[in-house]
């Protein structure tokens, strides 16, 4: 089995551009994030776990966390496993009676019981290799100078004539627009 990453859950967000739900998981100890689209039911699942928002009856969810405790079940942790085709494949990883066992589920699931039973959300490496991102390191102050010296072009006397010449021959009583004058009338 692959090397296996701590992640958290970073945010659940909504594409700007077609509505469509994300999860994004964070590398406990990097700047590395792992986005997975999900459903809108399992995005709002995750959230009212995250933000602990009291809900009249149990969702299924809720049920799965309750049906795990009433049979002396313990989610020690879920997973993230694979990557195929653009589909995500998790594991929960139950103890049962002192055995371990893996029930092979959909990683939205997963992470919305990880949000209510508060356990490990654990990625694999190739997977974060395929997926996740690491953002741009920030520029020190000596590299944005470099590169500001590069792409700006050399100003001289000439090239600003032409603006000091717009300058002096702009009168400002002529700024008034349509809509002033229409005022007027």
């Amino acid at each position: 089995m692959s090397k296996m990453i701590e992640v958290e859950i970073d945010s659940v967000r909504v594409s700007l551009t077609n509505q469509q739900r994300i999860v994004i998981l964070k590398e406990a100890n990097k700047e590395r994030y792992l986005p997975i689209w999900i459903g809108l039911y399992e995005a709002e699942a995750i959230t009212i776990a995250l933000q602990e928002i009291q809900v009249a009856r149990p969702q299924t969810h809720d049920l799965l966390k309750t049906l795990i405790q009433s049979l002396n079940a313990k989610l020690l942790q879920v997973e993230i496993i694979s990557l195929s085709d653009d589909v995500f494949y998790g594991n929960l990883v139950l103890e049962i009676m002192g055995e371990q066992r893996q029930v092979d589920c959909r990683p939205s699931d997963a992470l919305a019981l990880a949000a209510r039973m508060q356990v490990p959300i654990l990625v694999s490496e190739e997977v974060m290799q395929q997926a996740g991102i690491t953002p741009e390191e920030d520029l020190t102050s000596s590299e944005m100078d470099e590169i500001n010296q590069e792409s700006l072009p050399e100003l001289d006397e000439e090239s600003l004539d032409v603006f000091e010449d717009f300058l002096k021959d702009m009168d400002v009583d002529d700024l008034s627009t349509d809509s002033d004058e229409d005022d007027e009338e």
